[in-house]
């Protein structure tokens, strides 16, 4: 089992940026030149390693090799992303890495590319990629190519030493439960479960308890023997429940207007272990989004968009307008979902100005982060029928 911030640590200590590993300051998906980037990344590692896996670690600086760290993110249907635009598309999987001189609420971001004995290209273009781009690794470039592709055995043996070398111990695994229960999450509630006498899963919160039902709020749930974030939030309600089998996270958000909020299921997590030292992770979104009357919703809309338009001009906002201000990433959400389609690409255009508020710009993140859930869930349902 491999330890993956042993993993990281030696992806960064080996070497520079190479045919089989690249780094990244951050991830940004939310254009199609972000998409684009990111794709160009994995056809290009994909096609120089075909038998054996490459990487890509977010939340690094690029010159002095530092570990900075980037946002939690959650969402394991990024390998729809990769299978909308890739003609034999690699698997992928992105893992949430956390390390100990970063806040909460950063990770390091592992995306591991899976071997993949066919050539990858672009089926259809995005950006200033064109349909039928391929992609290779020079050095630490990715570059295209027209040329047919050569099956490449070169880094074979580097790559399965460093991952040897970043196998875990029981050492390892008891130093993270000790710095996951005693440092960390001192001063909260935590709790761990041993799962098939192999896998340890820590997770702490503030517990609190709504009719028959105990959620957490401020939720960190890790998987301690790979060292890896199941799941991350600062704000949602989160209910848990395990069995000797398995461990089901239910994430819930809070959504309304004029102060009257409630809560909706948005997806379930769940963890399965096997005797056989595997688990498997499967998500299932459950969130119908609320309908809400269209003419409130309207005069809401207009009133965001004067708001966005006096920040923009960098005039002061009063009082009320900033208590406006904190719930604008949700009413900007739940206006989408109603029907305002304008409404996604004003939350988008706004980060810049939400940043100087950090409340807001949580939010903001957190309305980012159910819109791109339902985006993928929505193309995988469509991918499935």
């Amino acid at each position: 089992m491999i330890n993956k911030r042993l993993l990281i640590k030696n992806l960064l200590a080996h070497n520079d940026e190479n045919s089989f590993y690249d780094k990244k300051r951050q991830l940004n998906l939310h254009t199609r030149e972000g998409k684009g980037k990111f794709l160009k990344h994995i056809c290009a590692l994909s096609n120089s390693n075909p038998t054996n896996n490459s990487y890509i670690v977010v939340g690094v600086e690029d010159q002095e090799n530092e570990i900075v760290g980037d946002d939690f993110f959650d969402d394991s249907r990024i390998q729809n992303l990769v299978n909308a635009f890739l003609e034999n598309p690699p698997k992928i999987q992105y893992e949430n890495v956390p390390f100990p001189q970063l806040p909460k609420d950063k990770v390091v971001g592992l995306v591991t590319i899976k071997p993949n004995n066919k050539v990858s290209f672009f089926k259809k273009g995005i950006h200033t990629i064109l349909a039928n781009s391929a992609f290779v690794r020079v050095g630490s470039n990715s570059i295209p190519t027209e040329e047919k592709i050569p099956f490449s055995k070169q880094n074979i043996e580097t790559v399965i030493s460093i991952e040897n070398n970043s196998r875990n111990s029981i050492a390892h695994t008891l130093e993270g439960v000790l710095d996951f229960v005693n440092l960390r999450h001192r001063d909260m509630y935590t709790n761990y479960k041993v799962f098939k006498e192999l896998f340890v899963v820590c997770w702490s919160g503030n517990k609190k308890k709504i009719r028959e039902n105990t959620y957490f709020t401020r939720v960190d749930i890790e998987l301690i023997n790979e060292q890896i974030k199941l799941f991350y939030s600062a704000q949602d309600d989160v209910s848990i429940a395990y069995d000797d089998n398995s461990f089901i996270i239910t994430e819930y958000i809070p959504l309304g207007l004029n102060d009257k909020t409630s809560y909706y299921p948005l997806e379930k997590v769940s963890i399965t272990f096997f005797d056989n030292g595997y688990y498997k992770i499967e998500s299932k979104m459950l969130f119908e989004p609320p309908e809400f009357n269209k003419k409130i919703l309207f005069h809401i809309y207009n009133s965001n968009k004067s708001l966005l338009s006096k920040m923009e001009k960098e005039m002061q906002l009063t009082n009320a307008e900033l208590k406006d201000l904190e719930n604008l990433p949700s009413t900007l959400m739940i206006c989408y979902l109603n029907g305002f389609s304008d409404a996604k690409q004003k939350l988008v255009d706004a980060k810049n100005f939400l940043k100087p508020y950090p409340k807001v710009y949580a939010s903001f993140k957190e309305a980012l982060r159910v819109l791109r859930k339902m985006k993928y869930n929505e193309q995988n349902s469509t991918d499935n029928n």
